[in-house]
């Protein structure tokens, strides 16, 4: 079961790091969801069709992801957070026991 780390934005000089045990072929929105995370909106629910479930890829883990299609490219342009070079939309991110470690950092705002 892939482990992912996802880093929450800096509040009062903190920086928090969460840890989800996820299941390999789920999307990495929907882990993120079903635990409730917080950060993650996901108001389409994984159909592709807003950026509420925006997250910043952290390198290595950024190059070992397939590349984004052109729709979640153009669906990018729309995220509340300024778009950075390891910008990805979770909900298309499927895990694997490869993407064990994964680790993404969660913009300040989806709206």
């Amino acid at each position: 079961m892939p482990t992912v780390h996802f880093i929450h934005p800096e509040k009062n000089g903190q920086q928090a790091t969460q840890s989800l045990v996820c299941k390999p072929g789920q999307s990495l929105m929907q882990a993120a969801v079903d635990a409730g995370l917080a950060g993650i909106a996901a108001d389409c629910g994984g159909t592709l069709t807003c950026a509420t479930c925006h997250v910043w890829v952290q390198p290595p883990w950024a190059e070992r992801l397939p590349p984004a299609t052109p729709e979640e490219v153009s669906m990018l342009e729309f995220t509340a957070s300024p778009r950075q070079p390891g910008s990805r939309l979770s909900c298309q991110i499927t895990l694997s026991e490869e993407l064990d470690g994964l680790t993404v950092a969660l913009p300040p705002s989806q709206y």
